[in-house]
């Protein structure tokens, strides 16, 4: 009677150890496919998160026109990059305007000739109201056309981007100039556009400000009581104009 060959068996240790190779396996495949999946999702450029943003609220609003007023020596291409960022977001370059002023004279005129600004864009684009974007002097401008004027009835959405609404000690440096006078905390034309209601109407307010600013002195100034303020973790005053994060959430904001 032949032998039988007895079975070949595996130390249950052996066999431990191949079971909890395999688990590691399958869990360092699954990790890798989530991080993987992470590291793609953080990739995506600021540019395709505004068009998919952008696509998500096109309806409601990118039709809106959108008016930028620039700051103290700025000027039109101040809002190339912002205007670059709505593009993305859904709106038409007909509908994007920039605004600009003398920053050496008076900002009661300026906010006369916005109010005439936004006239004509309501006229061109058969618009019931627009939106204004503003960075710094500029928030002074807007501010006494919305409230001072009564521009709030043809403004459906203000942003405020490191505006000067409460003025800004940094102005003591061009007192010589009525603009920086004006800009000056404690100013008459401060208390005008301060006193009562800072965010008239129905208009939607949102300003955006940090403490890293260096110009708007103090920092706390752009804020509006009754606006969503937005704190921005450390940004300079100029790098607003290229930083497509806080661009984008604007955009989003115009578009809500």
């Amino acid at each position: 009677m032949r032998r039988r060959s007895p079975r070949r068996r595996f130390p249950r240790r052996l066999l431990g150890v191949l079971a909890a190779a395999t688990a590691a396996l399958t869990l360092f495949s699954s990790a890798s496919t989530a991080g993987a999946a992470d590291t793609a999702t953080a990739a995506v450029s600021t540019a395709s998160a505004a068009r998919s943003a952008g696509a998500a609220v096109e309806p409601l609003s990118t039709s809106t026109p959108v008016v930028f007023v620039h700051g103290y020596t700025g000027s039109a291409s101040n809002w190339v990059t912002a205007m670059s960022v709505f593009r993305l977001n859904g709106w038409s370059s007909s509908n994007l305007f920039a605004y600009e002023y003398d920053s050496y004279g008076d900002n009661i005129t300026n906010a006369q000739g916005l109010a005439t600004f936004v006239n004509n864009v309501k006229a061109r684009t058969g618009a019931s109201k627009v939106a204004i974007v503003n960075h710094s002097m500029g928030g002074l401008v807007s501010q006494y056309y919305l409230k001072v004027l009564g521009g709030n009835t043809s403004v459906s959405h203000l942003a405020s981007v490191a505006g000067a609404n409460h003025g800004t000690t940094y102005a003591g440096a061009c007192l010589i100039y009525t603009t920086c006078r004006q800009m000056y905390p404690g100013s008459s034309f401060i208390a005008q556009i301060t006193s009562g209601d800072e965010t008239p109407g129905t208009t939607r307010y949102a300003t955006w400000y940090s403490a890293c600013d260096g110009i708007i002195l103090p920092y706390t100034s752009t804020r509006l009581d009754g606006a969503t303020n937005n704190n921005v973790l450390c940004q300079t005053h100029i790098g607003y104009l290229a930083d497509t994060v806080v661009l984008g959430q604007i955009a989003r904001f115009v578009a809500s």
